[in-house]
Parts: C-alpha cells; sequence; structure tokens
C-alpha cells in the first residue's frame, strides 16, 4: 500500500518583490515537480508599491499551486508570514524569502528531515558544506554577534537562529502560539519557541545568495531593539515559566 507524502506549503512573505518574485517562484515550482510531493505555495503581498501583486496574479493563472494573499493588517515581515500561516494546509510549512536568497535546490533536504520524524528543520548558512555568496560585511558581522548571543543564553547548537528559510510542521507552528513578532524578529521567536518548548529539530547547511535586485527590506537600526526584546522575552519563557508552555505528548 502507497503511504501519501506529506503535504508541503511554502509561504513567501513579498513587499516590493516585483524584480524577484517571478524568478522566485519559477526555480521553486521546478523543485517541487521533482520532489513529487504534493505542495502549495502562498504569496503574501506586504502591501507592496510596484506590481509584485500583478506579477503573482499571473503565476497563478499559470499553476494552481500559487495562491496570493493579502496582508490586510500592518506592514511588516512578521505579520506577512502570520497572515501566511493562518491560510496553509499542508503537514509542513515552508518560509522562503522572495528575494531569490534562499537556494530552492535545498528543499528537498528539509523535506527529507521532516520526514524522518523532525518536526522543525532549521538551515544554515555558515558551514563548511555552505556556500555563502556576496553577503554584506558589515550585516554578516552583527549576524555573527547575534547569533553567538543566542547560543550562549540558550545553550543550542545552532549558529543561525536568524535565518528566515525554515521548515515546521503543522503541530510546531500550532504549539507555537501566539506568535507575536511583527518585523524580521518572528525569524527568532519561531525557532526559539519550538526549541524551548520541546520540538524535535535539526540544523542542515544550506547555501544563499545575496539579492542581485531590489531591495533589502532589513534595518538594523530598526530591527536590532525588535530581536533583542524578543530573545529576552524568550531567555524569560525558558528560565521562568516553568514548563507551562512545554509540550504535552
Amino acid at each position: 500500500m502507497n503511504i501519501p507524502k506529506p503535504v508541503l506549503s511554502i509561504i513567501i512573505p513579498a513587499r516590493n518583490e516585483s524584480k524577484n518574485l517571478a524568478k522566485t517562484v519559477e526555480a521553486i515550482l521546478g523543485i517541487l515537480d521533482s520532489l513529487g510531493a504534493p505542495s502549495e505555495i502562498l504569496i503574501v503581498n506586504d502591501h507592496s508599491k510596484d506590481s509584485t501583486a500583478k506579477i503573482a496574479e499571473k503565476i497563478i493563472h499559470d499553476d494552481n499551486r500559487v495562491k496570493l494573499i493579502e496582508n490586510d493588517g500592518n506592514p511588516g515581515y512578521g505579520i506577512a508570514v502570520r497572515k501566511g500561516l493562518e491560510y496553509f494546509k499542508g503537514d509542513y510549512v515552508m518560509i522562503v524569502m522572495a528575494d531569490a536568497s534562499d537556494s530552492p535546490a535545498d528543499i528537498p533536504r528539509y523535506y527529507e528531515a521532516m520526514c524522518q520524524g523532525y518536526e522543525c528543520v532549521f538551515g544554515t548558512r555558515f558551514s563548511r558544506k555552505s556556500k555563502l555568496v556576496n553577503y554584506p560585511f558589515f550585516k554578516l558581522i552583527i549576524n555573527r554577534l547575534g547569533n553567538l548571543f543566542i547560543q550562549a543564553l540558550f545553550w543550542i547548537p545552532c549558529n543561525d537562529v536568524t535565518n528566515a528559510f525554515k521548515c515546521y510542521s503543522r503541530v510546531a507552528i500550532e504549539g507555537m502560539y501566539p506568535l507575536i513578532s511583527h518585523h524580521f524578529n518572528l525569524t527568532v521567536e519561531m525557532p526559539l519557541k519550538a526549541i524551548i518548548r520541546g520540538y524535535k529539530w535539526k540544523v542542515i547547511p544550506i547555501d544563499w545568495h545575496g539579492r542581485v535586485k531590489g531591495f533589502s527590506k532589513w534595518n538594523i537600526k530598526e530591527t536590532g531593539s525588535r530581536y533583542l526584546f524578543i530573545i529576552l522575552y524568550l531567555w524569560l519563557e525558558k528560565s521562568l515559566s516553568r514548563g507551562d508552555y512545554y509540550r504535552r505528548v
């Protein structure tokens, strides 16, 4: 008897990504075709002022696996991802950036690890097996210092917690609620909640390429304090909650 493959949902938050969205989705669809698993792609338009929504609509017309969701709340990466999480139908959900920085070729390895029984799979761009191209030097320094701080505070063997490219089971997502981050600090809130609440996780090496077109939405001045807030918030949960939020199996 053939056991159906788990359904994979991919959420792509997109704000003013008209120059990258079609390329990103086309590459992902090609990988999904070769993977052979049932799948869907949810593009979440995050208050774009360019032609992102029109491009998404054209993609949807060409492939019924793709859906467009409008972020009708406040703008923000975290709010856009959370909007996508309200609608995904898969057993697993993966978050992929719209700027073509994440490598779609890594998707099958995330999926394979999830099928092995892991509930969360986190990609690291800082492994001997990873390929990192055109990462801005200043951002790299901030990234490494921030991740060292997280590793030391939570005692976890994961050196790229801030990376957005991650995959979660539906059970793990449900166990994270409520999610409170509005911006890029969601990339930290989700994995740390999953870890301290007892979900089974794995780290895999991935490739990353700096964007060629458009502009990054990440800004240290705007996001730095938000990262610190969510890190300390979760450290307090880990240290003082006495297991109130730990998974019950």
